[in-house]
């Protein structure tokens, strides 16, 4: 028993040690895809409905124009929003972020009817969002911005970045842009809100 203890333990650190160097080899942009990973996977509930519940819900989502799991995820909200204190950290930044999400919605469909839709419309949204005082004030609330962690920080923003970027998709009716072999396309910016996003077109349009 002894032994076999043993040999776990040096193929364990084997393991460790092989991925130590798998780590060291990745780009600082492909870390942080990782831990989106993981925390995605983290936070990812697999709940069973039953049959009449589910298209009871599906319904009402699509009444709202949001899928079922967004929708969900409202619900779930709702009730934290019903029972926790008004003061409570966690029901500030779930406000904080419905206000945000309800401002860049605003605005996308805004933009998008004027004619400003182009490749970079992730960018020109968000771009217009934080020239806005008020919006700003509800983002750092949402993503605790006076913490000085920056990991954590780093942590609360990513959900709320990636969820503004499906409503601006969804508001333009458009796609992700993918080149030739099919890879979703990315830009990556420096100082703004943002520090990279998937570049979109609409259906029937590509460059």
């Amino acid at each position: 028993m002894d032994e076999i203890k043993k040999t776990g333990g040096k193929r364990g650190k084997g393991a460790k040690a092989a991925k130590a160097e798998g780590d060291a080899t990745l780009t600082n942009a492909e870390k942080r895809v990782q831990r989106r990973q993981r925390l995605a996977e983290a936070n990812t509930v697999t709940v069973v409905l039953d049959t009449e519940v589910r298209k009871f819900i599906a319904a009402q989502a699509k009444t709202e124009g949001m899928d079922m799991a967004p929708f969900m995820q409202v619900l779930a909200e709702n009730y934290v929003l019903a029972t926790a204190p008004a003061d409570q950290p966690l029901a500030r930044r779930i406000t904080a972020k419905r206000a945000i999400m309800a401002r860049t919605l605003e605005i996308a469909r805004t933009l998008d009817q004027s004619g400003g839709f182009d490749e970079h419309f992730v960018l020109n949204v968000v771009r217009e969002a934080a020239a806005d005082p008020a919006f700003m004030e509800h983002y750092h609330a949402a993503v605790d911005a006076d913490t000085a962690d920056e990991r954590a920080l780093a942590r609360a923003q990513a959900p709320v970045h990636q969820q503004m970027g499906r409503l601006i998709k969804r508001a333009a009716g458009a796609r992700s842009k993918r080149g030739d072999k099919g890879k979703i396309q990315r830009a990556q910016v420096q100082g703004e809100l943002i520090s990279s996003y998937t570049l979109l077109e609409k259906a029937g349009k590509k460059a």
